[in-house]
């Protein structure tokens, strides 16, 4: 039976509300087909204003959607299913971080539930995230398929990743933007230390970091290779670079990774 909601999301808050913006506006899904619900009336008012469905009733929600967005944290799931009373949806889409799928399913009831798991991160607020997804349960559905990537598609890079990389995936680009924003922050300090002021600092901080990932994204040149169109023999950016591996910066940024990697693995197996 054809359901009166393309998309139902359960759970209202920051990136919950980054999704409705990014669908809605891109005009990819019209806002009479998508539901909303939450505990908090609060964070309904935000996204009412975009023509979306909002209501308190969980149940409701995922009775009448065909796509099941659990957008809450993974503590609070066990009550959002209590709420279900038994209803197993069909569809399912997933950004809880560190639950995994067969968690899902088995939370549910099982059944013929399919699910795709998917880690957005911070800049999706802006249409500029980068977000993996695991589909595979949609695999032989290439409409499903091709709608779940839509969703995500609205907030920035998507990725098909296989479920078991979602940890690494949570290192990378999950928690990534602190890595960045904590790098632009030393920038800045080293800036101020050396003379500029820190509006002056930021601004040239920020730029540089924007203008050399679209090189990155463009220039047909391996990474190795832009380090070295910056570095001349005997000039500053070779100095520079010195530095940072004697103190050992890419292992730094690696251990970083790791210790995160490692944290997601704790939190997914719990």
């Amino acid at each position: 039976m054809k359901k009166k909601f393309k998309l139902g999301v359960i759970g209202c808050g920051f990136m919950a509300s980054s999704i409705l913006r990014g669908v809605v506006l891109s005009e990819f899904l019209h806002e009479k087909k998508i539901i909303v619900s939450d505990i908090d009336e609060g964070r309904l008012e935000q996204v009412a204003d975009l023509g979306v469905t909002v209501c308190s009733d969980n149940l409701y929600v995922a009775e009448n959607s065909e796509f099941l967005l659990f957008a809450v944290k993974p503590q609070n799931f066990d009550d959002v299913v209590k709420s279900l009373d038994g209803f197993k949806p069909d569809k399912v889409i997933s950004i809880m971080a560190g639950v995994k799928k067969n968690s899902i399913k088995n939370k549910l009831g099982v059944g013929l539930i399919r699910v795709a798991r998917a880690m957005p991160n911070l800049p999706c607020s802006i249409g500029s995230g980068a977000i993996a997804v695991d589909m595979s349960d949609f695999n032989r559905n290439n409409d499903d398929n091709e709608f779940i990537y839509n969703i995500f598609n609205c907030l920035g890079a998507v990725i098909s990743i296989d479920e078991s990389k979602m940890d690494a995936v949570t290192g990378i680009s999950g928690s990534g933007p602190a890595y960045v924003f904590m790098f632009i922050d030393s920038l800045i300090d080293a800036g101020v230390k050396y003379g500029l002021t820190k509006n002056e600092a930021k601004v040239l901080a920020v730029q540089t970091i924007l203008g050399s990932a679209e090189m990155v994204q463009r220039d047909e040149n391996t990474l190795e290779e832009l380090i070295m169109k910056v570095s001349s023999k005997g000039g500053t950016t070779v100095e520079a670079i010195k530095s940072l591996e004697d103190n050992n910066f890419r292992g730094a940024v690696c251990d970083a990774v790791g210790a995160c990697v490692k944290r997601a693995k704790e939190l997914s197996d719990k």
